[in-house]
């Protein structure tokens, strides 16, 4: 009896160890695009990179509320597409130049958020 319990539970084991593969909807691609904004460093207002940078141009990010019972239109969402373009453009660094949020009903939104800057890439660590 005190054979039989280690044996089953190896035989257990066993039975369980193969080569599996792990398959996923997920593109890693896609998470990759989806994360780049993170390595954008934003600078605004009385921040503002620290030693010499190169300009790679001009960016923006627009969000629109289509609809009344859609979520509003927020500069935040806005400031997030521009560090998506400017990531798009290779920079590390983005300067925002001005951020708007634009409560008067047009044809096509509700409301609308729109943020403009400077997409930059800087040669030094930044703190």
């Amino acid at each position: 009896m005190k054979y039989l319990l280690p044996a089953s539970l190896i035989l257990l084991l066993s039975a369980c160890a193969g080569e599996y593969a792990f398959n996923s909807n997920l593109d890693s691609d896609a998470i990759n695009d989806y994360f780049k904004a993170s390595d954008v460093t934003v600078y605004e207002g009385s921040v503002q990179p620290k030693g010499p940078y190169e300009i790679k141009g001009l960016v923006e990010g627009e969000t629109c509320q289509m609809g009344k019972n859609d979520a509003p239109a927020s500069i935040a969402e806005a400031r997030t597409l521009a560090r998506r373009a400017a990531a798009d453009k290779h920079a590390n660094g983005l300067i925002i130049k001005n951020c708007l949020l634009i409560e008067a009903s047009t044809p096509n939104c509700v409301t609308s958020a729109l943020c403009v800057g400077q997409a930059i890439t800087t040669t030094s660590v930044q703190e």
